[in-house]
């Protein structure tokens, strides 16, 4: 089974079988010296670090745009769900937003220490003024930056 793996992988020792694959975004967000041993012992034993395609990195922000999820994904997770897509491989990451992208983009997840995501689209809320909107930009009645809240 192919796996693609998010910076939570590197912090904990599990065992991980598989082919193995992460992107350099997430090897640069490994700072500590643990994570960096973590990588070191899994690049020994075939953990490749490629970069995704832009076509791949499109249909992500597509969807998280969809989901709602777009303003929470840093550019790490967008490199993991595009990996992923592109290797028909699993996402392994506690992070709940990209789990949620990766359940709209039919991709399997798995995380480490956390309980499971459930699918979610979310939805933006105007503190203001109450209205609902289509995205986090600020209000166009009052002013107001949206909350995102589940649909």
């Amino acid at each position: 089974m192919r796996r693609v793996l998010d910076a939570t992988a590197f912090f904990v020792e599990i065992p991980l079988e598989g082919e193995l694959y992460t992107s350099p975004l997430v090897v640069d967000e490994l700072a500590d010296a643990r994570s960096r041993c973590r990588l070191e012992a899994l690049l020994a034993v075939g953990l490749r670090v490629v970069s995704p395609g832009r076509d791949s990195l499109r249909r992500v922000e597509q969807v998280s745009e969809t989901s709602g999820d777009a303003g929470v994904l840093s550019p790490a997770d967008r490199d993991i769900l595009a990996l992923a897509l592109e290797l028909s491989a699993e996402v392994v990451s506690d992070d709940f937003a990209v789990q949620n992208v990766a359940h709209h983009l039919r991709i399997p997840s798995c995380p480490v220490q956390q309980r499971r995501a459930r699918k979610r689209k979310w939805r933006f809320r105007c503190p203001g003024c109450g209205r609902n909107l289509e995205g986090p930009e600020e209000c166009p009645v009052c002013g107001a930056i949206p909350k995102r809240t589940i649909k």
